[in-house]
């Protein structure tokens, strides 16, 4: 373009009023993604007479440096460089009306290390866009040079097992049953005969804090008493998720010491305490020496809907980002949504150093993780110990298998309802180890065990035909096309 052009080009980029986003440089179907750019692939319904493209441009220029008119002030900046760029949309396959929107960023856009400032634009404002009827985040890609401004886990897969000295099998949790209502002591007496029973894990549930029944700091004396106890019975080290979310920082790093000063191995939080405090507790734990515990808390808010919020594969990204060492994040058998390849998916972004990309599991973009420690998931609701064999070959070795009422409403009690989730899967692990193939031969395996265990029989006989299956024939959260690799 000649200096003549470009004037023409910027009388009319530039004249007072309102242009499509399009015209103002938030799409550029020609572009290439740079290394060091941040990719977001959003699923965007626009309205009725709205064209895909012009929606895509609206997406990239309310998430970057765009307004509703044409403003002076644009000409004072490198606005080419800062303006993200809409640069592919494909109609989703076998969806009419959805379409398939990637967005470059540019990384001066960001600031170093903060979740809090990355969401912000991402999906700070443009989620409420009129000419949108719905938008969904479905994946990002984050550049080795953004990554790297994070500090990721503060534990990590391979130090926690050596800390807990427990190798080759899963880890095995409960929650403790009743969420609410038990006394301080009842509460430590349930952690007690769970633990005493096998477990290596009892942990608090999102909505225990503090209430009036059990002060929190009685809570965690009579757990950490109960952990102790277990610890000197059975010869293995044991834990319990201590929820230290509160209302402020400063109460949530007091009851956090107090943990640290009874001898806890990890403490807990809850997601719906923001970024900031999950990447500010991360950091305290990184400075104690602490295992931390990420529940997922109101993420079935904005994930569980396939055409407007977030996918959980993004807060699985912005997470291990963050640095937390546990995250809640599905079970595909048990009471929670969740299909296996879409789980499978998440747990990969998880635990891989490297993701490839995988579109049957959901996994759009290649992802360098530039040596990130790798988080543990946490398998947890509605399982029992007759999907042992479900959940080894589904999940893999590392992951914390929770059972909660799987534990706490076994039939001979609750020591009984660990032993038998313990024997199940030591005899699959067993099994496994020995080349049988547990994925048909578990149900067999499983009674097998249950000859000399009687713990095991009763739950056997009392779960082993509760299934929480479900048949969908949405495959609308996968996108079967090529995908940006770089």
């Amino acid at each position: 373009m000649n200096a003549p052009e470009k004037a023409m080009e910027a009388k009319v980029r530039y004249s007072a009023g309102v242009l499509k986003y399009a015209q103002m440089g938030y799409w550029d179907g020609d572009y290439v993604p740079k290394d060091t750019d941040i990719i977001a692939l959003f699923r965007i319904t626009p309205q009725d007479g709205v064209d895909p493209i012009e929606a895509a441009a609206a997406v990239a220029g309310e998430s970057s440096t765009a307004t509703w008119t044409v403003v002076w002030t644009d000409r004072l900046t490198a606005c080419d460089k800062y303006r993200a760029k809409a640069y592919r949309v494909d109609p989703v396959p076998g969806i009419e009306g959805q379409y398939f929107c990637y967005i470059a960023y540019d990384l001066d856009l960001f600031e170093e290390g903060s979740i809090a400032n990355l969401t912000a634009s991402i999906i700070g404002n443009v989620f409420g866009f009129k000419p949108l009827k719905a938008l969904r985040l479905e994946d990002m890609r984050f550049p080795v040079a953004y990554v790297k401004t994070f500090k990721g886990p503060p534990t990590g897969i391979v130090v926690e097992r050596e800390r807990l000295d427990k190798f080759g099998r899963p880890l095995l949790g409960a929650t403790t049953k009743p969420k609410l209502g038990l006394s301080g002591k009842n509460y430590g007496r349930v952690v007690y005969e769970g633990l005493k029973g096998g477990l290596d894990f009892m942990k608090d549930d999102e909505n225990i804090n503090s209430q009036p029944f059990m002060h929190w700091r009685d809570r965690f004396l009579y757990v950490m008493e109960a952990v102790n106890k277990a610890q000197a019975v059975t010869g293995e080290v044991k834990g319990h998720y201590l929820n230290v979310t509160a209302g402020t920082m400063e109460e949530m790093y007091r009851r956090a010491e107090f943990a640290k000063d009874l001898g806890s191995v990890i403490v807990m939080i809850d997601l719906v305490i923001g970024y900031t405090a999950i990447q500010s507790m991360s950091e305290w734990c990184r400075q104690n020496d602490m295992i931390l515990h990420l529940h997922r808390a109101g993420h079935g808010t904005y994930t569980r809907q396939k055409t407007h919020g977030v996918s959980f594969r993004v807060i699985a990204k912005w997470m291990r980002l963050a640095g937390v060492d546990h995250i809640h994040a599905g079970t595909i058998v048990g009471k929670l949504e969740g299909d296996p390849p879409t789980i499978q998916g998440y747990y990969n972004i998880l635990r891989e150093t490297h993701n490839a990309v995988d579109l049957p599991r959901g996994v759009f973009f290649e992802q360098d993780w530039a040596s990130l420690k790798k988080v543990m998931p946490v398998a947890s609701g509605g399982i029992h110990a007759g999907q042992m064999h479900q959940l080894l070959d589904y999940l893999g070795d590392d992951v914390v298998l929770q059972f909660g009422g799987g534990t706490i409403g076994h039939p001979m009690g609750i020591q009984a309802g660990a032993t038998a989730n313990r024997v199940a899967l030591e005899a699959m692990v067993l099994a496994r180890n020995e080349g049988r193939d547990i994925v048909n031969e578990g149900p067999e395996i499983l009674r097998d065990a249950a000859r000399w265990c009687s713990p095991l029989k009763a739950a056997l006989d009392t779960w082993g035909d509760i299934t929480f299956d479900y048949t969908s024939t949405d495959t609308s959260d996968f996108a079967p096309t090529p995908s940006v690799s770089n």
